[in-house]
């Protein structure tokens, strides 16, 4: 775990400091500086390129995972990045010519109750283009084991970015209009930057000749394409329904309440930039007794991280909301499910890279079809029929997680006779669970103090309850020993 936990660590701070400029964006920025509707239309568009990139993608940055370590010749790795490289133009090119060739019927029917989606259609195919090879060059990266400055580029570049365009728009120097443009510009750029760095760590010879499991590359990236497509589905088919029914300024309220949910799920996206390709090797060597210690390793220790960022954020939801418009407020119940979900996410630990990295790969493919046909029919009666709102959209994405979560946990224990629980998995879950209860319903009682129409006394209670928190968190979690690495690291501060 030594190279993991590294560049964890950094993954970790960069994807933190992402955060933390995400929610100034997404808290005070977007939700001042840009108005509501223009604001939905932005959630709208990430969203649906979202879902259009795997697709364009072809699954390739998976494959590049997959297969990179299992060629032990630079000639072979030569052929296999050359072989791979252009895949996703097969499907980019083709769909790009029919998208012009139907532009008015597709733009039309995306903007029947929201005329103003209209006119930016086109973007939702350019950004998932740049989306896609930025993260084939990504994965060329990762596969490296340097994944730290992509990370940056992923983690960090966009919301800079964001953050200087909604100044520009607030003093004037652009336009609403012109800041989605910007800002497909910034996508493209962030694309040649992370492909300049990819050729920097390692330039192939290009060599145009077939490689010998060709066939087996192909099939692994059509199940993964198919598979990849429909996990984009359950993370943003929920805000791309949203203007079906309701004015595009909702998908901006849900959104900020998806956004505060997801903040516990960083550390898991840091682990897993270099535990994808770290698994992936083991596998290949068959080393089973190392994949099994990086399954329980990865797991105890996300839980205990996320844990704490799960009790923090539903324990000061009600002060987060205070700062916000009026309009933002009442996505508490959205803030709990989501975060909840990207706990048990967390508690999984390199689940999904061991099975996407296995033989078994192909299960994901009809786990992935259930999971979004299951989300699209929940989301349709829980938000069109039985009028739930966002809480509904919400609802449906945790049940169904949920119990594919469930499914992945005993599909690992059949397959692989290996869990993510250790001695202390059980425990770390009481200590969340009893935190939560102590401190979710409860507050420092501080008078109405109000500064230039901030809540003074919200912002107090939170920063102090934060620090309450925190500090007894730790010390349960070293008191219990329920990490190795934690406590070993705590013995560091203590000589």
């Amino acid at each position: 775990m030594g190279i993991v936990l590294k560049q964890s660590f950094k993954n970790t701070i960069f994807i933190y400091l992402g955060f933390v400029i995400g929610g100034i964006n997404t808290l005070f920025l977007y939700t001042r500086f840009l108005e509501d509707e223009y604001y939905g239309l932005v959630t709208f568009l990430l969203s649906t390129s979202n879902i259009l990139m795997p697709l364009i993608a072809l699954g390739v940055h998976h494959t590049i995972i997959k297969f990179y370590s299992s060629y032990f010749t630079k000639v072979e790795q030569d052929k296999f990045l050359t072989s791979v490289l252009f895949l996703p133009l097969l499907v980019a090119i083709p769909m790009g010519y029919v998208g012009n060739l139907f532009y008015e019927e597709i733009s039309n029917y995306l903007s029947i109750n929201n005329p103003i989606i209209k006119n930016y259609t086109f973007v939702i195919y350019l950004i998932a283009f740049t989306c896609a090879y930025f993260e084939v060059f990504y994965a060329w990266a990762r596969v490296q084991f340097h994944s730290v400055f992509g990370n940056v580029l992923k983690e960090l570049w966009n919301r800079v970015v964001v953050m200087l365009l909604l100044f520009a728009v607030y003093f004037q120097w652009i336009s609403k209009e012109d800041f989605i443009y910007y800002l497909t510009g910034f996508y493209f750029l962030r694309m040649f930057v992370m492909m300049s760095y990819a050729f920097y760590l390692y330039f192939p010879k290009f060599t145009f000749s077939r490689l010998e499991n060709f066939s087996e590359i192909m099939r692994y990236s059509l199940y993964i394409i198919m598979a990849g497509s429909a996990g984009a589905i359950i993370l943003d088919i929920d805000k791309f329904m949203i203007p079906g029914k309701e004015p595009i300024q909702q998908a901006a309220y849900y959104a900020v309440a998806v956004f505060i949910g997801s903040f516990i799920e960083a550390p898991s996206r840091a682990m897993m930039n270099i535990l994808q390709p770290l698994t992936s090797k083991t596998l290949n060597e068959n080393n089973h007794v190392e994949v099994a210690s990086l399954y329980k390793k990865s797991s105890i220790n996300l839980l205990l991280i996320s844990g704490l960022f799960f009790v923090l954020i539903n324990s000061n939801v009600k002060e987060l909301f205070s700062l916000l418009p009026k309009q933002y407020e009442g996505g508490a119940l959205v803030v709990f499910m989501i975060s909840f979900l990207k706990l048990y996410t967390g508690f999984l630990g390199n689940n999904g890279a061991i099975i996407n990295n296995s033989k078994y790969y192909k299960i994901t493919l009809p786990y992935s079809l259930m999971m979004a046909f299951s989300v699209y029919f929940l989301n349709k009666l829980f938000y069109y029929k039985l009028d739930m709102g966002t809480d509904g959209l919400a609802l449906a994405s945790l049940i169904v997680i949920f119990f594919a979560n469930t499914g992945k946990i005993l599909f690992v224990k059949r397959k692989f006779s290996m869990t993510p629980f250790t001695d202390t998995s059980l425990l770390m879950i009481g200590i969340i669970v009893g935190l939560y209860l102590l401190f979710g319903f409860w507050d420092f009682p501080f008078n109405e103090l109000y500064l230039f129409k901030i809540p003074m006394h919200q912002l107090l209670n939170m920063f102090f309850k934060s620090i309450l928190i925190t500090l007894i968190y730790l010390y349960l979690v070293i008191k219990f020993q329920i990490s190795d690495e934690i406590s070993r690291l705590s013995k560091r501060f203590y000589k």
